[in-house]
């Protein structure tokens, strides 16, 4: 603060008898990357309060949504194992802590249910869930003739990466997390890569992943190495901004949240160095607006019956590219894949966006688990599904 402001404010504050911060108490603030970065160590409580309020909590830019919506007809309400689904969900949610569950086939509503007191027009926020959006968008983009092809090399985009070891990463290396570059995406380890990423100052006006990323070292040839890497996708979401010359926020409106019909405005957190939108995450939404974008992806990313994602995005986008540390799952274009032809946008604590062609099934869930991941909640979470499949897999039975 300038000393002449501040001695204003200290005259001032002085006459209506009220305390002034100190020099010191304002560097003392944490900055709102540190603030981000501890969202990673939060206890259950603030979790369960917070995650629906992250748009509030941080400067976010705005995804209008338009005048039309795009209804979720209910369907034949869901058995599973025998049991009401709601009763059966009632006891999955309350054992891993999930806020909300929306399950749709053939686009009608099979299953809901909300907990934690969480609502219907609330929005949540995703964590890594954005990252697919933020491919989504990539592959708009491509269509649009905003970027010109996959095997672009990043320098093209973002000039400040050259010299560093992502100049000639391509477009399609960054979607599949095969940069090569070193990187460590420990959530429980303060000193991992991913929980230092925002913790810089910021430098020359650029994005904190930017300033961190160029200087990180190659570990890997590029093309060679699937290594998850949630910055990297930041770095995705500013590619996309560049290209666009719009926020993650505002192309998000303009290509998905308007004309596909979503029913609420979504929020996407900005970085507070340069104030791009974080493409690896920050998205928050409603449960059924990430339903929706569920069936956006189940009908080949098509609004009015018109492709709006280029051929070469889908046809790579939710395929096996890179083989990752799970033996039966894959990775696409920042999906995951099974070897069912289902594939998901998955995020921590339990956020998910689940796509299943065979069955015309879209699963949308939202969560604070108790720890940003483990094998115990990943196993829940996947069974979850598995009965969701099987009884309908039953229902098809003669």
């Amino acid at each position: 603060m300038p000393a002449r402001l501040r001695i204003c404010l200290i005259v001032v504050a002085l006459c209506l008898g009220v305390a002034v911060p100190s020099a010191a108490s304002e560097a003392a603030k944490p900055s709102i990357g540190r603030q981000r970065e501890g969202v990673l160590f939060w206890p259950q409580a603030e979790r369960d309060a917070q995650f629906r309020r992250m748009y509030e909590r941080f400067p976010s830019d705005r995804a209008a949504h338009g005048a039309q919506v795009r209804a979720l007809p209910n369907g034949k309400p869901l058995a599973i194992d025998g049991r009401d689904a709601n009763a059966w969900l009632a006891d999955y949610m309350a054992k891993y802590h999930v806020a909300g569950v929306l399950v749709l086939q053939d686009g009608r509503v099979r299953a809901q249910r909300y907990a934690l007191g969480f609502k219907p027009g609330q929005r949540w926020t995703s964590f890594s869930v954005a990252k697919s959006v933020t491919s989504v968008l990539l592959g708009i983009a491509l269509q649009q003739g905003y970027i010109r092809g996959m095997d672009d090399r990043l320098g093209r985009y973002i000039p400040e990466l050259r010299g560093s070891a992502y100049a000639d990463v391509t477009v399609e290396q960054l979607l599949t997390m095969t940069s090569g570059v070193r990187w460590n995406e420990d959530y429980d380890d303060a000193h991992s890569d991913v929980a230092r990423m925002y913790l810089g100052q910021c430098e020359s006006g650029e994005a904190h992943v930017l300033s961190y990323l160029k200087k990180l070292p190659r570990a890997y040839p590029a093309g060679t190495h699937w290594n998850y890497n949630t910055a990297e996708t930041d770095l995705l979401g500013i590619l996309v901004q560049r290209a666009t010359h719009r926020s993650l926020a505002a192309y998000l409106a303009d290509t998905i949240w308007k004309p596909f019909g979503m029913t609420s405005d979504a929020y996407w957190i900005k970085d507070e160095c340069d104030g791009s939108d974080t493409g690896g995450s920050g998205l928050s939404a409603t449960l059924g607006d990430y339903a929706r974008l569920g069936e956006f992806m189940l009908g080949g990313g098509r609004i009015a019956g018109k492709p709006v994602i280029a051929k070469a995005w889908l046809a790579g986008a939710t395929r096996k590219h890179a083989s990752t540390d799970e033996p039966d799952r894959g990775y696409g274009y920042l999906w995951w894949t099974d070897t069912d032809g289902s594939y998901a946008a998955i995020g921590i604590f339990g956020q998910m966006v689940y796509v299943d062609p065979a069955r015309q099934l879209v699963i949308a869930q939202v969560a604070s688990w108790p720890a940003a991941t483990s094998k115990e909640l990943v196993a829940g979470r996947r069974a979850f599904v598995e009965a969701i499949k099987q009884a309908l897999d039953v229902e098809r039975k003669p």
